[in-house]
């Protein structure tokens, strides 16, 4: 049990006038609730703004904080969910907090279009960061220092940025996961009826003309049957066949259904099998790529580093250590 008295560590998120309350409530929700039943010091969330107050939201309703960027400054982890305008350069007093937090070691986030606050503070000069796929091309073009990634649904370069606002809470879960332990961020995915690792990235979600199809359900139902049969050796042809069509036409209705490739999406749903086994079992890296369908061990620390940017060693040591 939590012991009485003890405190977590302290989440500030930056509301703005104009702000739509989802991204906020994201924060809310994984942050703000207390969780007693976890038996760790929790964390304390308030919602500051630049100018304490009032704040008009989406719909119109009124948002009031008396808190400010002082607050906003001081806390363990800074949340910036988004921007008034992408065109619009943050503020000097909003750039000169941000820019103390990182003097001191603060952990700085962002949630869609906030990357261009973390951006404009030069936070994210030099490092991968990501946003909505929509506002990608205006940050690259807006801050060309940035190395923007537009294909992932959030990116941990030290700072961390989040794409479109639902990719908040991946975000949100892989802080607590650093923060407490995959079993702790697994029970909070439960309770927020979510994945605790969401597959595949922003490209299956851009927008693209999609007809109805019937052949659309039979890509679907060969999908369902690769994930059921990740240790199989499972090819374009293997999954065509599933589906009842020739190589070349589901090729064309995958791509058009995912945004990407068989072979690429299938790469992706095995290495995201292997993080369960690899951040609660102490099972040899060599099991658990022939677990997850990998033909060797090279061919899974490959594609492992490639999806998750690291090591299936270094992942495990982090989230075990963390545990």
């Amino acid at each position: 049990m939590l012991t009485p008295g003890k405190r977590g560590p302290t989440v500030a998120v930056l509301a703005f006038d104009g702000m739509s309350v989802f991204e906020t409530g994201i924060v809310t929700e994984v942050f703000g609730l207390p969780r007693p039943e976890f038996g760790v010091p929790w964390y304390e969330l308030t919602i500051c703004a630049e100018t304490p107050g009032p704040i008009r939201i989406v719909g119109g309703a009124t948002l009031h904080t008396g808190r400010g960027l002082d607050t906003f400054a001081a806390a363990d982890t800074l949340i910036v969910p988004g921007v008034p305008d992408i065109e619009s350069d943050p503020s000097p007093a909003l750039v000169a907090a941000l820019r103390r937090a990182r003097q001191r070691g603060a952990r700085i986030m962002s949630i869609c279009s906030g990357a261009f606050a973390l951006a404009g503070a030069g936070l994210l000069d030099g490092r991968r960061a990501t946003t909505h796929w929509r506002y990608a091309d205006a940050l690259r073009r807006r801050h060309p220092a940035v190395e923007v990634d537009a294909d992932v649904l959030y990116i941990d370069d030290d700072i961390l940025t989040s794409a479109g606002s639902a990719a908040g809470l991946d975000l949100c879960l892989h802080v607590v996961r650093l923060d407490h332990g995959p079993s702790i961020a697994n029970a909070v995915a439960r309770r927020l009826v979510m994945q605790p690792h969401r597959d595949g990235g922003q490209a299956q979600f851009v927008e693209a003309p999609v007809a109805a199809d019937p052949e659309d359900a039979r890509v679907a139902r060969s999908m369902d049957w690769a994930l059921g049969n990740l240790t199989e050796p499972i090819t374009v042809d293997v999954l065509a066949r599933r589906a009842h069509m020739s190589a070349r036409t589901y090729l064309r209705h995958f791509a058009r259904a995912t945004g990407t490739t068989p072979i690429r999406w299938l790469i992706d749903r095995r290495v995201h099998a292997s993080l369960a086994l690899l951040e609660t079992t102490r099972t040899p890296i060599e099991a658990i790529a022939s677990a997850v369908g990998f033909e060797t061990a090279v061919t899974f620390r490959h594609h492992f580093g490639q999806t998750m940017r690291t090591s299936p060693s270094a992942y495990r040591k982090a989230f075990q250590t963390a545990g």
